[in-house]
Formats: structure tokens, C-alpha cells, sequence
């Protein structure tokens, strides 16, 4: 069974609600709020001083989340709520979907109310509210955490061959890291538009020793080995997360038009090879396992036991020490002695 005690810590980037008003409709003047206070056909904007703040989430087995230490914003500790997705539509016809969520109190009053966008969003623009789900928050929300590989992305197989993602299937022998030869117990697939924390990451060939360029989900992390600690990690053995490592030369958020996204997941969380590079395989905890079809689900008691990433946890770099550097130019020259 998978470990039902991970905590997913996750940093979002969100808009105060009060920088998000009501500029024609029934609630004219009101921040946004929650599910119950909004109303359809509502048209906000978003404020031209509205900057975008970094909110920490710890997501727990049972809700709510908790807001993270290093949160910019909200009290450390305080519960999270997840409490709709609401649907807006732009003047263009557009439409595009971003979170609600609720931060609550001791008393378990309304301490803030956050904006969470999956796509860009412009000042000085309006966007008519044209949808409300608060069924389907959770999914959104476990989708974000997600660690996908894009089509065409060469995985390594246990004979050393090279095969395209799309063409892996369920019970395929993949070389791991750690453990050798492993199964293969699923593969998904979903196709979202490339936009906001969707977008996926283009580390372009050569960047960090890969022979061809590597597209993947923003927050999926890469295994690097350094002979030389340039970045005083104080480990050789290191997990980066893609979206740390954006330069905008040679690793680039790739934006526009719609990405296939495959996920893969095997008994244990798991270091695989894909266009040279090693990456990890999906974990499961209590964030990702809500973005699963219910039929896999059912299975997961059948073959994840203990489903942990408690061997590759400490190797993670926090994103402070990466700060004010072109870390991948570090890395590579670390990787390379």
C-alpha cells in the first residue's frame, strides 16, 4: 500500500482576493470570495498593483492543508482549504481556470482568500465568471504536483534500449537507478494547455550532458551527481527541480498551445533515465494521488507498499541555494569534474 503519511510540500505562486474585484455584476466592488459568495456572469480585473506572492503548502493525508514556514504569505501552520475552481472567460473568448483557496483561523474563521491561476493573467483585463466546481478542486490542485514526462521523450529500458514514452506499456522491464530492471504498473496520459504552472520546461540538448532536449513537467526533479560541490550543497548525490533551474537561454518555460503529459508510476518511487538524463518516476502522497482515475486507485493497495521517497528525500536542494546562480551552468561543470 502506498504511504499515506508523505506530506507533499509544494510552493504555489497566488494573488491576494482583494487584488482580484468585481468590476461590473451583482457584487460589484467585492474581492473574490468563496464558492458561496460569488456569483456567475460576475466580470473582475485584476488589480494593476497586483503582485504575485509565493504561498507554501504542506498537503496533508486529511484535509485541510497546512500553510508552510517559508510561506510569503498567511500564518505558518494555519489551515488551508481548497475550496472551488472557478472558470473565467476574457473579453477574447478565452477561458482559463484558477483555485480558490481559503485560509482559516483558530476559530475557524476566514483569515484570506487566494487566487491560484493555471494560466497567465493580465492586469487591466476582464474575466467574466463563468463556471464554479467545488467537486473538482482537489483533482486541479493534485495535477499541479504532478511528475510527467512530454510525448516523444526517450525512456531507457532494461535491455538499454531507447523507447518514446508514448509507446511504454504496462508491465514493460525500465532501468531504474536503484533497484535495476523494474515493472512498469502504469502509465498515464492527459493532454492540458501549456500555460501558468502547466507549461512544461524545455532543458535544451547538452545543458546538463543530455544528448537531446528534455521536456518535462515544472516541478519534476532531476537526479545529478556532482564530482565537485559548487553550489554548497554539501552532498555529491543531488534532486533538482526543473523549474529551479530556468535561465530563460538554455532551460526555458516552453508556453503556448496544448502538451501531452505521460506519468509513470512503479512499486516504489524511482530514479529512471530519460534522453540521458536520470529523473525521477511519480511518487505517490497525499497531493498526487488525487489527480489518479478512480480504476487505478482501486489498485493501489495491490502493488504500492510502502510507496515512499524516504531514499531520495534528504537529496533534495530547497530552492534559497540556488538563488542569484545559472545553476544548470554549475551543475554541469560539477557533473563533469
Amino acid at each position: 500500500m502506498y504511504n499515506r503519511d508523505i506530506e507533499a510540500s509544494q510552493t504555489l505562486t497566488v494573488y491576494r482576493a482583494d487584488h482580484f474585484r468585481v468590476s461590473n455584476g451583482a457584487n460589484l466592488g467585492d474581492s473574490l470570495g468563496t464558492s458561496d459568495d460569488v456569483a456567475l456572469d460576475d466580470v473582475y480585473r485584476l488589480s494593476p498593483v497586483a503582485n504575485a506572492v509565493r504561498l507554501s503548502v504542506i498537503a496533508r493525508h486529511d484535509a485541510p492543508f497546512q500553510i508552510g514556514k517559508d510561506s510569503e504569505i498567511g500564518q505558518p501552520g494555519a489551515d488551508l482549504h481548497l475550496d472551488c475552481v472557478i472558470t473565467l472567460m476574457s473579453g477574447t473568448g478565452e477561458t482559463s481556470e484558477a483555485l480558490v483557496l481559503v485560509e482559516t483561523d483558530a476559530e475557524f474563521d476566514i483569515a484570506g482568500v487566494y487566487l491560484l491561476p493555471l494560466a497567465d493573467m493580465q492586469r487591466r483585463v476582464d474575466y467574466v465568471l463563468v463556471g464554479i466546481d467545488t467537486d473538482g478542486a482537489l483533482q486541479k490542485f493534485a495535477q499541479l504536483a504532478c511528475v510527467s514526462f512530454t510525448r516523444g521523450t526517450l525512456i531507457t529500458m532494461a535491455t538499454g534500449a531507447q523507447r518514446p514514452v508514448e509507446d511504454l506499456k504496462v508491465g514493460d522491464k525500465i532501468l531504474t537507478r536503484d533497484d535495476g530492471p523494474q515493472t512498469l504498473r502504469w502509465i498515464g496520459h492527459r493532454t492540458v494547455r501549456a500555460t501558468g504552472d502547466f507549461a512544461p520546461i524545455l532543458i535544451k540538448a547538452g545543458t546538463l550532458n543530455n544528448t537531446n532536449d528534455l521536456v518535462v513537467s515544472p516541478d519534476h526533479r532531476l537526479f545529478i551527481y556532482q564530482r565537485v560541490d559548487r553550489i554548497g550543497a554539501g552532498r555529491a548525490e543531488l534532486l533538482v527541480r526543473v523549474k529551479h533551474l530556468v535561465n530563460e537561454t538554455t532551460i526555458v518555460r516552453h508556453e503556448g498551445g496544448f502538451v501531452e503529459y505521460y506519468e509513470m508510476l512503479f512499486d516504489r518511487h524511482q530514479i529512471i533515465y530519460a534522453e540521458g538524463i536520470a529523473a525521477e518516476t511519480m511518487l505517490l502522497d497525499t497531493q498526487r494521488q488525487a489527480s489518479l482515475p478512480d480504476d487505478v486507485q482501486d489498485m493501489l493497495e495491490e502493488f504500492t507498499e510502502g510507496h515512499s521517497d524516504r531514499s531520495h528525500q534528504a537529496l533534495e536542494v530547497q530552492e534559497a541555494l540556488l538563488k542569484g546562480h545559472d545553476v544548470a551552468a554549475i551543475l554541469r561543470k560539477s557533473s563533469s569534474g
